[in-house]
């Protein structure tokens, strides 16, 4: 007789596979790798192992992005992100899985098919001047960004004690994808991080499509997630955001609604680690 929460276990790794990979496409989730860019362990396979702190982070970042003018004209002119959010989120998640996890060469091919993707976008502004997705500099926002909101959610929902030199080293590993990517300057400590996101934090403007990006991305509802996951993801996402970017997107700091969108955030993250154990 098979044990009920064995069951359980694998009928919640099943979901949340679903979510992230097209499985009615035969699509299968990423193969753990001996031989990946990073070994098993390291910081940032611990960071980028957790669902949750990812899916939090995840929603951060990407509020952040929206915020860069070239950033936000790349997706709106080249991107079915409207259409197909959940398709667009899923490719971000899968590329992050395998140049975190997969086999070096399949992350090298990834890193390739994103880079020649990148040289095809570009345009111009609504001012009149042009942008490209392979300008460093809005390519080191997009990682700046994406890397202090994972590592933000991860030691806020996962590990708070988490020691200074091995966040310092997630930053080092994941500046190898970065630069592979072509962004520049890359932060390799904590120090460097922030420095460079108050840096950055210049090139930023608020526009009402960012404001309709935010909402678009705090309002959907990823096929397979269950009711009201999405609503406490970006609660959470929300709550740990620079004062001045929910300002500039229009966003308002959760009040005593935050503590129970916390507790649930951390409820679900602590069951999800339990169903992927040994996975």
């Amino acid at each position: 007789m098979a044990d009920p929460i064995e069951l359980l276990r694998g009928k919640l790794v099943e979901q949340v596979r679903g979510v992230f990979n097209d499985i009615e496409g035969g699509q299968q989730p990423v193969p753990v790798s001996d031989e990946a860019l990073f070994e098993r362990d390291s910081p940032i396979r611990m960071v980028h192992a957790d669902i949750i702190g990812m899916m939090v982070g995840g929603i951060r970042g990407l509020l952040l992005q929206m915020l860069h003018p070239h950033a936000l004209q790349g997706v709106l002119d080249h991107s079915n992100f409207r259409s197909d959010m959940h398709g667009r989120l899923r490719r971000t998640a899968r590329f992050i899985a395998v140049t975190t996890f997969g086999h070096r060469d399949d992350a090298q091919s990834a890193i390739e098919r994103v880079n020649a993707i990148h040289a095809k976008v570009g345009g111009t502004l609504p001012d009149g001047s042009p942008y490209s997705a392979t300008d460093p500099r809005t390519l080191a926002w997009v990682h700046v960004a994406e890397a202090t909101s994972f590592l933000a959610a991860y030691l806020r929902h996962v590990r708070p004690d988490m020691p200074g030199h091995e966040q310092d080293e997630y930053y080092r590993q994941f500046a190898v994808v970065a630069r592979a990517l072509g962004a520049d300057p890359v932060p390799l400590n904590r120090v460097e991080a922030e420095q460079l996101f108050r840096e950055l934090r210049t090139d930023l403007r608020t526009s009402p499509e960012a404001r309709e990006i935010a909402q678009l991305v705090l309002t959907q509802k990823p096929e397979g997630t269950p009711p009201g996951v999405q609503a406490m993801l970006g609660a959470e996402a929300v709550a740990i955001l620079p004062s001045f970017a929910r300002s500039m997107l229009g966003l308002s700091r959760p009040g005593l609604a935050a503590f129970p969108a916390r507790a649930a955030t951390w409820g679900v993250g602590k069951t999800l680690r339990w169903a992927f154990r040994q996975r």
